[in-house]
């Protein structure tokens, strides 16, 4: 079985640095690169690019709320059809960039409170979609399975990645438990461990409260802030590999 194995970088701004990005594009295949929104700036964005590119990682936009003092993990007042120009304006600044370092973006997917609340409210997943779609509709929609995103993305035609995150708890509907919860971030690496495993035997996870739920994922993400996050990344691609599945580009997944 082949996995992509994916997490969230560029997540710092300036001369401040959040995660071991370096290390972490040693062990990932695809990222999601902050577009200067929740994180990120222009020399960041270009710097995790080029590394990127040198090491055959999948190169995706990570779109969020224009909130760095609250990393883009509060949720805001959105109106719709204005958020689709800054869902254009993130797309765009990543593509350029990507574009004059000679590779290309290959996929997205939306940010902390953004994500969530896209969601569960049909009506900002369409909009934000048919933002992606009017943009490059060659884009694969990386997001939770059976969410309203990635309903909206099948709906418009897009290619979709059901992603499963290793590092976060899971509610009965399959949605992320708040990190407000406690237990809704997993930092231990043998807990991670059996998730993976259980996920590559029989595509399940154990929900917060011990029941047991399917998720149709083939990208597994590790949150590049969340404490050990190397350390977690290693694990999962040692648990892939000895489970005999192969680790590859989220590109490679989808020809």
């Amino acid at each position: 079985m082949e996995l992509d194995l994916n997490s969230d970088l560029g997540e710092g701004f300036g001369r401040w640095r959040i995660a071991d990005d370096e290390a972490l594009l040693g062990i990932i295949s695809s990222a999601n690169v902050a577009c200067g929104y929740h994180a990120g700036d222009a020399v960041i964005m270009g710097r995790t690019v080029a590394t990127a590119k040198a090491r055959g990682v999948d190169i995706g936009a990570h779109v969020g709320f224009d909130d760095l003092e609250g990393f883009g993990r509060r949720p805001m007042d959105v109106n719709a059809a204005e958020f689709t120009q800054h869902v254009l304006y993130q797309l765009g600044a990543l593509h350029a960039i990507a574009k004059a370092a000679g590779c290309r973006v290959t996929h997205m997917n939306f940010h902390g409170a953004l994500g969530n609340m896209a969601s569960v409210d049909r009506a900002l997943a369409e909009t934000l979609i048919g933002a992606v779609a009017s943009f490059d509709r060659d884009l694969v929609v990386s997001t939770t399975p059976g969410s309203e995103t990635i309903l909206a993305a099948q709906r418009a035609g897009l290619r979709t990645m059901g992603k499963f995150l290793a590092d976060r708890a899971y509610d009965t509907q399959g949605r992320l438990v708040s990190r407000k919860v406690p237990g809704s971030l997993i930092k231990d690496q043998e807990a991670v461990a059996r998730r993976v495993s259980q996920l590559l035997n029989d595509g399940t996870v154990d929900t917060i409260d011990g029941q047991r739920i399917r998720i149709e994922a083939r990208s597994i993400l590790v949150h590049s802030d969340t404490p050990g996050a190397v350390e977690l990344a290693t694990t999962i691609r040692r648990t892939i590999e000895q489970g005999g599945g192969r680790v590859a580009p989220l590109s490679q997944l989808m020809s």
